[in-house]
């Protein structure tokens, strides 16, 4: 017989956004109940996220602190014409270690996995097999959406972490080898060195389209490895995605496309660098957002995340016209030009540029001097947004 679940806060999603305001409540407000439904068994998916020291500030790193698996000091990046490394602290937080500690903060009756949403209110969720979940207030982290309202790009990519049986040299992330066959948009191979015999790798594409053929980029990940000099003994795991790269679009009817009057968070909320398509620095933000609020109810909830992601949205304007540059005004195969010329850039410009948190002066010396693209093109993508 259906059942009747009652809690403060009930989140739909149990993805990385899901589960960091999960996280956050529990830990700014024990006493408040928090309900996580995701439909499938674990937390998280199969996902790595990475991100570089700055992009969380201070005050939150209470928050990403305990998910993180892995960190380097600096990187690598390497073009046709260009390599690099630069002095930036980088981590990775792996899915499974999400999970753990998400079930562990809370326990088996604040997690509801297994459980499909078929129906979402301000303050109710009705599941897929009868039980109603009634909240205070309902948060939506359900993935990317109804993207209709949005002009995008995408950023794809195919992963997969391998296990050598010889030992690697690579002692820095790279996070962009831009040095290999341009194929489907600008393309570049992303390596983090887990352990001297361990290694992620992922084919990543800038690409107009969010398709991904699977064997294709399996056998250049692999032809990858071969070049390098790496004996793979097995691969451990691989992960498929597309991240949205926000040129243009309508923000309220993205916000509205999901249900109007629901409060939503992460991918959904348009919460990510719109030239990135990184959600994990707005994901930590926003879940140390809800964590201070004090009025759970479905309205201030509302009210306070689609505040809070239309002012972001209005802020981010220079990040999705660099995006419609890169896509409308630079041939597909000619995109790593742009990328190979903002990377000669200073290092504390670049810094701010994935943290979101670019000057005017950064945005002045980034569109100064002789652009990588034809400069009618560069104009037409920027007012035909």
């Amino acid at each position: 017989m259906p059942s009747t679940i009652s809690c403060d806060v009930a989140i739909v999603g149990g993805g990385l956004a899901g589960g960091l305001i999960a996280l956050a409540i529990r830990k700014k407000k024990p006493d408040c109940s928090v309900r996580l439904i995701e439909g499938s068994a674990r937390i998280g998916g199969n996902h790595l996220w990475s991100f570089f020291a700055d992009d969380v500030a201070p005050e939150h790193r209470w928050l990403s602190a305990p998910l993180i698996g892995h960190g380097w000091n600096g990187y690598d990046v390497a073009f046709p014409g260009h390599f690099r490394t630069l002095p930036s602290r980088y981590y990775s937080v792996e899915s499974e270690h999400f999970d753990r500690v998400v079930r562990e903060a809370l326990g088996p009756k604040g997690l509801l996995l297994g459980r499909e949403a078929a129906d979402i209110t301000p303050t109710a969720v009705a599941l897929a097999d009868g039980d109603l979940v009634e909240a205070e207030g309902v948060i939506d982290c359900r993935g990317v959406g109804d993207t209709s309202a949005l002009q995008l790009g995408w950023q794809k990519f195919h992963g997969a972490e391998l296990v050598l049986s010889n030992l690697h040299d690579v002692t820095r992330p790279v996070i962009m080898d831009a040095t290999v066959p341009q194929i489907d948009g600008y393309r570049f191979v992303y390596c983090l060195p887990f352990s001297p015999t361990r290694m992620f790798v992922e084919d990543t594409y800038y690409s107009d389209t969010p398709s991904i053929d699977v064997l294709a980029t399996g056998d250049r990940i692999e032809a990858y490895a071969d070049a390098a000099g790496w004996q793979v003994e097995r691969v451990l795991r691989e992960e498929v995605g597309s991240l949205p790269v926000a040129m243009g679009g309508d923000h309220a009817a993205y916000w509205a496309a999901g249900g109007r009057g629901i409060a939503k968070a992460g991918m959904k909320a348009g919460l990510f660098h719109p030239m990135t398509g990184y959600s994990f620095p707005d994901a930590v933000r926003t879940a140390a957002t809800i964590a201070d609020a004090y009025d759970y109810s479905g309205e201030a909830l509302h009210q306070m995340l689609y505040g809070y992601s239309r002012a972001l949205w209005r802020k981010r304007g220079f990040y999705r016209m660099l995006a419609a540059m890169l896509f409308k005004a630079a041939e597909p195969e000619e995109r790593y030009r742009v990328l190979e010329r903002f990377y000669r850039l200073d290092a504390g410009l670049i810094q701010r540029f994935y943290a979101a948190q670019s000057t005017w002066g950064d945005r002045v010396r980034v569109l100064s001097g002789k652009p990588p693209v034809p400069i009618g093109r560069a104009l037409s993508a920027i007012w035909n947004r």
